[in-house]
């Protein structure tokens, strides 16, 4: 079977090359690379022609649809391959990551979770919205950021067209492929995938998360959920009560050897981010209380206002 990789990209220069280079890289090369160009302001369907990609340019954003679901549904039809594969241009391939990917691909549709590559002390600060998104997704879900998927399959669901008007569009394609009767299912990519997200402040960060993660928390089983939900709750219990007790500093010690552990599953995350764990765990509850405030609201991303899901 042969591949098409399809890359939505609204004013994405930066990010694509690297994506590109690592797909050029490759030992087990895709058939053909469509970048779909969403209306970008700066060099973005340059790059990608430069970088050897076949560049589609969005035909104007129908009423309904948000701007990835409509380029996402352009480059399927546009594609050949037999496979689709939709990456987001944040991401890269690791050293003979796609071949690894392939190789675990049985049928239906397949997510991989992006190691997250952490660089700017701002960046900490994603820790507990990575833990959440992949104690959330594995093994069951699908990830925002790549999918997967066999032809067929995808147009019995109905594509990014049943999905239209959705920011999360992943959750509810995952449902749609359940529905069907089609195996979804979801890896970590560590060694294979990665991503940066948010690199450009703290500002681009809160507003990335804000958009659609409460509505993401509403997806998720009700158990998975409270589970961890019962988890954060047990994190800070020591918080509180180090004042009244020596026990807590021992049970504070744990967990953030705990948080050490785990985060360094999903992301190049630093010791000191487990260390000050409390920090990175409220910025969690402040954003995700900001996003479920906004749910259906009107939010700014990438030049365009839209509403949160």
């Amino acid at each position: 079977m042969e591949t098409t990789i399809i890359i939505p990209a609204r004013n994405e220069e930066q990010n694509l090359p690297v994506l590109l280079r690592s797909i050029n890289a490759q030992s087990d090369k895709p058939a053909e690379v469509i970048v779909v160009d969403d209306g970008s302001t700066d060099r973005t369907a340059a790059v990608a022609r430069e970088l050897g990609a076949r560049v589609i340019q969005s035909q104007p954003l129908p009423d309904g649809w948000r701007g990835k679901t409509w380029a996402c549904h352009q480059g399927a039809q546009a594609a050949t391959g037999d496979r689709l594969l939709f990456l987001d241009a944040d991401t890269w391939f690791e050293a003979d990551g796609l071949e690894k990917i392939l190789a675990t691909y049985t049928g239906g549709a397949l997510s991989v979770g992006p190691y997250h590559a952490v660089r700017q002390p701002h960046e900490q600060l994603s820790a507990f919205f990575n833990l959440v998104m992949t104690a959330g997704t594995v093994p069951g879900g699908l990830f925002g950021q790549m999918l997967l998927v066999d032809r067929e399959n995808y147009r019995r669901v109905g594509g990014h067209e049943a999905v239209k008007g959705r920011i999360l569009e992943n959750f509810f394609l995952a449902s749609l492929f359940r529905a069907a009767g089609i195996p979804v299912r979801s890896v970590s990519g560590r060694g294979m995938f990665s991503f940066r997200m948010y690199p450009n402040g703290l500002r681009e960060l809160i507003e990335g998360w804000t958009k659609g993660f409460a509505s993401g928390a509403g997806q998720t089983p009700k158990l998975r959920l409270l589970l961890i939900v019962a988890w954060m709750i047990g994190l800070m219990l020591p918080v509180v009560l180090l004042p009244f007790t020596v026990w807590a500093t021992v049970a504070y010690a744990l967990c953030a050897a705990h948080v050490g552990w785990v985060s360094r599953r999903v992301g190049a995350f630093r010791w000191y981010t487990a260390v000050l764990y409390p920090v990175p765990l409220c910025f969690f509850f402040a954003v995700f209380a900001r996003s479920a405030l906004r749910s259906g609201k009107q939010v700014t991303w990438k030049g365009r206002e839209i509403r949160a899901d």
